[in-house]
């Protein structure tokens, strides 16, 4: 990976587990991510404008930004519900980790790209970091009621998250060939929250809503706009290095994560958790600094 692309995944994987954290601290985790979607999409909207206005989208970006939009709000949903259930420092590896571990496999299978041997060292080494943080907080679970974590509804929907992850990781990767990557990712934020729109008004009532909005309207603004930069900063490293690198090598954040979760939130099985981040630190520095120029 170059200087540019390090930069640009360590700056957001600081940014993304913080909007992660201030989305775990909401009262209903659905109603707080679409609200996120929907006041950033208005925030951002002159910047999208003027974005819209110096690079026009041709017909093969609009298909690329349908289809992100179809796999972010599934994203978003299932992130939401995640965080309803399960805590961060739980929640947040089993996510990511579960798409770090696709994303690589895919990228060779459908993009055809060529991952160096000490990035497969790197990235297996990832891997075994985030299920090492995953199992050590669950071990006391699977030895008394083994099947019971996969019953659990935030392990479910954390893995479901993993899997759009790896979808949308892929998808992106070549539609910001096809589309300015900060133009497609405010596009992206204003079609998942309308697409979301019917779902969470139906779901959760517009009572649920109003007390969301009393409660965490300054943080709701600023997870939205966190979001924002942080996917735009990933989708820039998407157009100077290769997915299988730029995704697990984004999963940095997972430290962060469980340090917030651990010591703010006060969750269960940080020393186990942080044994596993570091595992995670140590991959990601056989990804960074392979093929760097």
């Amino acid at each position: 990976m170059s200087n540019l692309a390090i930069a640009l995944v360590i700056l957001s994987s600081i940014i993304h587990p913080v909007w992660n954290f201030l989305l775990k601290k909401g009262v209903n985790q659905e109603i707080f991510v679409w609200l996120s979607l929907i006041t950033s999409s208005i925030v951002l909207l002159p910047l999208g404008i003027v974005l819209q206005y110096h690079y026009p989208i041709t017909l093969s970006g609009w298909i690329y930004i349908l289809g992100t939009i179809v796999l972010h709000s599934l994203y978003f949903d299932f992130l939401g519900r995640s965080y309803l259930y399960g805590n961060l420092s739980l929640v947040y590896p089993i996510a990511r980790g579960s798409g770090s571990a696709l994303v690589p496999i895919l990228a060779v299978l459908i993009l055809g790209e060529v991952v160096e041997t000490r990035a497969i060292i790197g990235i297996s080494t990832v891997v075994i970091g985030i299920y090492t943080v995953y199992l050590w907080g669950s071990f006391s679970q699977i030895v008394k009621t083994p099947l019971k974590i996969l019953k659990t509804p935030g392990t479910v929907s954390a893995i479901l998250t993993g899997l759009t992850i790896a979808a949308y990781s892929l998808w992106d990767k070549v539609g910001v060939t096809h589309v300015m990557p900060f133009l497609y990712m405010y596009l992206m934020l204003l079609g998942s929250g309308l697409s979301l729109s019917p779902y969470i008004i139906y779901s959760h009532g517009l009572k649920a809503i109003r007390k969301e909005l009393r409660t965490n309207t300054p943080s709701i603004i600023l997870v939205g706009i966190l979001i924002y930069v942080a996917y735009g900063l990933i989708l820039t490293a998407f157009q100077i290095s290769k997915v299988s690198y730029v995704s697990p090598a984004r999963e940095m954040g997972i430290v962060v994560g469980v340090l917030l979760g651990s010591i703010i939130l006060k969750e269960p099985y940080g020393t186990g958790r942080l044994v596993g981040s570091i595992l995670i630190v140590l991959g990601v520095l056989l990804i960074t600094f392979t093929g760097k120029s």
